[in-house]
């Protein structure tokens, strides 16, 4: 049996054009899976902020290299400093948080320190 022929006027154009019935015939369209959204889970939390150990401060006179403090606070370091004749005249240093290690305080840190020990 022949191919069955039909004028298929969906076309864009000027024209109709013929085309096998078996194109033209509607099939049912598959449905769509459904559309699944998933949403993005929520960040935890964020844990409260730990309270700041307070910093440990070491203060060593340069000409004798005598330790002057060790381990004090920022108040006892300032009591130290009242009694130095000169901000050149000590080294001051710093605990690093979680370590062992101490740090040298910079030029500026060591003159913002100066100035507010005598306040």
């Amino acid at each position: 049996m022949g191919r069955v022929w039909v004028l298929d006027t969906e076309t864009k154009g000027t024209g109709a054009q013929m085309v096998p019935l078996d194109t033209v015939e509607q099939k049912p369209a598959p449905k769509p899976d459904p559309a699944v959204v998933t949403r993005e889970p929520k960040p935890p939390a964020p844990e409260p902020a730990q309270p700041r150990a307070p910093r440990e401060f070491k203060v060593v006179d340069v000409m004798s290299r005598r330790v002057l403090a060790d381990g004090v606070g920022a108040r006892a370091t300032l009591d130290v400093l009242r009694e130095v004749r000169s901000i050149i005249d000590v080294n001051v240093s710093v605990r690093e948080p979680g370590s062992d290690r101490w740090r040298l305080l910079t030029l500026a840190e060591q003159r913002a320190l100066w100035e507010r020990r005598t306040s």
